[in-house]
């Protein structure tokens, strides 16, 4: 029998908190749009930042999200699409441009970007 946990949300883009059970083998997102419940996507693959949480309480598991740096992951952040409850959690949604500044924005505000860091330039 798989274990589930129980999930809080708290959607902060619209205020809305919400509670589930997860089963420990289904990813957090998919089981929220089976409750009903709208949080905010986009790839659903792991690579963008627009279903992006900080993790409040509880372990995430995550090993497809390529789309948050390793710090980040260390910072408590994590991709809903792509990450599975290993124990009950609560997070927070987050709003995607400020965990693309997190992770990329030490690149770009230092003005232009140099080769390889993060992206080449011809």
């Amino acid at each position: 029998m798989v274990q589930t946990h129980k999930i809080k949300i708290h959607n902060r883009q619209t205020g809305e908190f919400h509670t589930l059970e997860v089963p420990e083998d289904r990813y957090i997102l998919h089981t929220s749009e089976n409750h009903g419940i709208e949080l905010p996507f986009s790839c659903r693959n792991g690579a963008c930042t627009a279903c992006a949480v900080r993790v409040l309480s509880g372990e995430i598991y995550q090993p497809e999200a390529v789309g948050l740096s390793p710090d980040l992951r260390r910072q408590g952040y994590a991709l809903l699409c792509v990450s599975y409850a290993r124990s009950d959690l609560e997070v927070e949604t987050q709003d995607e441009d400020e965990v693309y500044e997190l992770q990329f924005g030490q690149y770009f505000a230092r003005g232009r970007v140099r080769a390889g860091l993060p992206l080449d330039e011809d």
